[in-house]
């Protein structure tokens, strides 16, 4: 029997709230309505609080108080009621709520910087240690971010007051009935004490989740995790282009680790629509593979209006919202509720390769690690034209299917057809 409503989907399905884009915290219940009816039901929001000299949210000066940009001139940052409310309007929509929890840094001006010295990684002449990247195409070019400050989770002397600090500090947002905990570089947190902050937060609540964020990482990092609880991690399938195995590749060895989620884009890329050839054709094809792909989706809010402006963590603003260019809200609710309704869809799964990848279009299957039936997947790889395929051209896989899926424009199953049409980047199902 199928299910009516997405939002009876057991995959996570995340909306991500961007706080930046509102005025006060009291706003965002008003999007609430919009997330729920598209099928999600998840809302994550990135961090709302007090932020270090820098600005940038993921730049922490204060885990208890809110970020007063996110508030009314005047209003007490301790006072938490605001986002109690959001927490129970999202509750009362069938949504669960999502937040960051960043502890592999904070604001290099952070409160604990004076009240726990001793939590900080130092150099050799006592200084802060700042995070740094180095770029893997060239060693020389070096970023480092001076408005952070190392958290020292493996070396500290007072090691066992630190991961309690973490602990209670998931403890009490727990409290406010926040059940799913985004991990911010989970691979720069050492794993005994991920063990520790999940088996201790599913202890007070079960059906606590704890996404991983381990992109950019090495797989290894990744592998580090394994057994540490993690519900969810992270995947790359954004950045493939079907012509090459590695996301296949990476999926297989991943998923041994936790089931994974897509994104078509997120606060740290560009906007899909801003990326070349920025059509509504690809913008619907990213979001249907991230719904094929993985166990879940997240999806950060103005994706279904074409949004081209970048998320931007220290200068985001409510200005920078834009007229729609289209509206997807809709065909993403039929994507949500085809993949509640494909069993195999809401499961990782297992993804096998049907056709080289020198062609220009690319044939998948899925296979169910839960014993469903598996689906077949047609992807045209040319984003500006289409093209006639017919069934010969096919695998054999594909031939023996007698119906097809063509989510662009229906969700319906309907006969095979011989030959069938191929719009630009477009992708359809055979089941």
């Amino acid at each position: 029997m199928k299910n009516d409503s997405a939002t009876a989907c057991n995959a996570p399905l995340i909306f991500n709230l961007f706080p930046r884009y509102f005025s006060t915290v009291d706003e965002w219940s008003g999007i609430i309505p919009h997330a729920s009816r598209m099928g999600f039901n998840w809302i994550y929001v990135n961090p709302f609080h007090e932020v270090g000299y820098s600005g940038s949210l993921y730049a922490i000066k204060n885990y208890y108080r809110l970020n007063k940009f996110f508030l009314k001139s005047g209003a007490d940052q301790s006072d938490w009621h605001p986002l109690r409310k959001f927490v129970a309007a999202c509750k009362t929509a069938g949504c669960s709520v999502m937040m960051d929890l960043v502890i592999n840094h904070t604001a290099f001006d952070s409160v604990l910087v004076k009240t726990n010295p001793g939590w900080y990684r130092r150099d050799n002449e006592g200084k802060l240690v700042c995070p740094r990247a180095i770029d893997p195409a060239n060693a020389a070019n070096v970023t480092i971010w001076g408005d952070l400050a190392e958290i020292d989770n493996s070396g500290s002397a007072d090691r066992k007051g630190l991961w309690d600090y973490w602990d209670k500090l998931v403890g009490y947002f727990q409290e406010m009935g926040i059940t799913g905990f985004r991990c911010d570089a989970a691979y720069q947190v050492p794993a005994d004490l991920w063990r520790f902050l999940i088996a201790s937060a599913k202890k007070r609540y079960p059906r606590t989740v704890f996404l991983a964020e381990t992109l950019g990482c090495r797989l290894e990092e990744i592998d580090s995790l394994k057994g540490t609880g993690f519900d969810y991690l992270y995947n790359s399938s954004k950045y493939w282009e079907f012509d090459q195995p590695w996301c296949i590749e990476q999926h297989g060895r991943n998923k041994n680790v936790a089931p994974s989620i897509s994104f078509p884009e997120s606060h740290d890329t560009t906007r899909l629509a801003a990326d070349w050839p920025g059509t509504l054709d690809v913008q619907k094809s990213r979001y249907l593979f991230c719904a094929l792909f993985s166990h879940g989706i997240l999806m950060p809010m103005g994706y279904e209006y074409g949004a081209k402006v970048k998320m931007d963590v220290v200068h985001g603003a409510v200005s920078q919202l834009e007229e729609p260019q289209w509206d997807l809200s809709d065909w993403i609710k039929e994507i949500n509720i085809l993949k509640n309704n494909i069993p195999v869809l809401f499961e990782e799964g297992s993804w096998n390769v049907l056709f080289p990848y020198d062609r220009d279009m690319l044939f998948l299957e899925k296979r169910s690690d839960k014993g469903s039936k598996s689906i077949f997947v047609c992807v045209n790889k040319n984003k500006q034209n289409g093209r006639s395929v017919s069934i010969d051209e096919c695998p054999n896989e594909v031939k023996s299917c007698k119906k097809m899926i063509t989510p662009f424009t229906e969700t319906k199953q309907k006969q095979t057809p011989n030959p069938f049409r191929l719009e630009p980047a477009e992708i359809v199902l055979f089941l």
